[in-house]
């Protein structure tokens, strides 16, 4: 048996879940996990099926490529058990970075890091997680910024990355890149959007005297900061806490809220509704 994940959308009409569920059991998959949102504002219909599998997928997928002509879809037909390559990014600041490849290492995560990319040399960074995986030192000024980001495609090319995950890689992606890489890449925001966006939300959110502090991951796009959302959590504050107590409780959640984010990703939960996301989260 081989286990695979089914994702589609289209414009909602009656008949979707019978036809998808049908054609299934035609092909003699078994259903292990399913879920589907209708959105009304909109008239899209989501779907996303996990199934099992003994026999060839070649003649599922042929026969389903013929019922997703007939509705319209946008599919996706992916193995559950195969390791997605992901590139990462980061600046100095590596505690996102770190608990990623300590998940991945776990087998939290079902994914195969390709390489981590940064700004920075690897000398900066405080844990030796990345050590055996190829590091690429790209260094940027104004100047040299379309320079730097082709290099980072090239190495999405030869590694044949499917995700870039921005583990608090502290540039801005120029509007081609960030078009290059839409839908595949995803940045931790470390504040609860779209409040306090920009730099330095921690000290934004300290000097209006919050009580709750948060971030936030979403998808890339060219407006800075304004990508679909995917997850978000927040944490109680003090009128006592210091923009460093901040900081300190800011980099819990920003690894949690990162890793979730990529997970949920990683096994195709996420699905892209215009400015927003369908989120089937487990």
């Amino acid at each position: 048996m081989s286990n695979w994940i089914l994702t589609l959308s289209c414009t909602n009409r009656p008949g979707i879940v019978a036809a998808v569920t049908g054609r299934l059991a035609e092909a003699g998959g078994n259903i292990t996990e399913a879920a589907q949102f209708d959105d009304p504002v909109t008239g899209s219909f989501f779907m996303r099926v996990a199934f099992a599998l003994d026999g060839d997928i070649a003649v599922f997928r042929s026969a389903f490529e013929g019922l997703a002509d007939e509705f319209g879809f946008e599919w996706t037909l992916n193995d559950a058990a195969q390791k997605r390559k992901v590139l990462l990014l980061v600046s100095k600041f590596d505690h996102c970075l770190g608990d990623l490849l300590y998940r991945m290492r776990l087998g939290e995560l079902n994914m195969e890091c390709v390489g981590v990319v940064s700004n920075h040399p690897s000398d900066v960074l405080n844990l030796t997680l990345h050590e055996g995986l190829p590091y690429y030192h790209f260094p940027i000024t104004k100047d040299t910024k379309a320079q730097q980001e082709a290099q980072i495609k090239n190495v999405i090319e030869e590694t044949g990355a499917e995700l870039v995950v921005l583990a608090r890689y502290m540039q801005i992606l120029s509007d081609d890149f960030s078009a290059y890489l839409s839908g595949r890449c995803i940045n931790i925001h470390h504040s609860f959007l779209p409040g306090f966006k920009g730099a330095k939300p921690y000290h934004q959110a300290f000097e209006r005297g919050v009580k709750m502090i948060g971030a936030t991951s979403h998808y890339v796009t060219g407006d800075l900061d304004e990508g679909p959302i995917i997850y978000q959590d927040v944490e109680q504050v003090s009128h006592a806490d210091t923009p460093d107590d901040l900081v300190r409780k800011g980099r819990d959640i920003e690894r949690r809220v990162l890793a979730r984010a990529v997970r949920w990703h990683l096994e195709d939960r996420v699905l892209l509704n215009g400015s927003k996301t369908v989120v089937f989260s487990k």
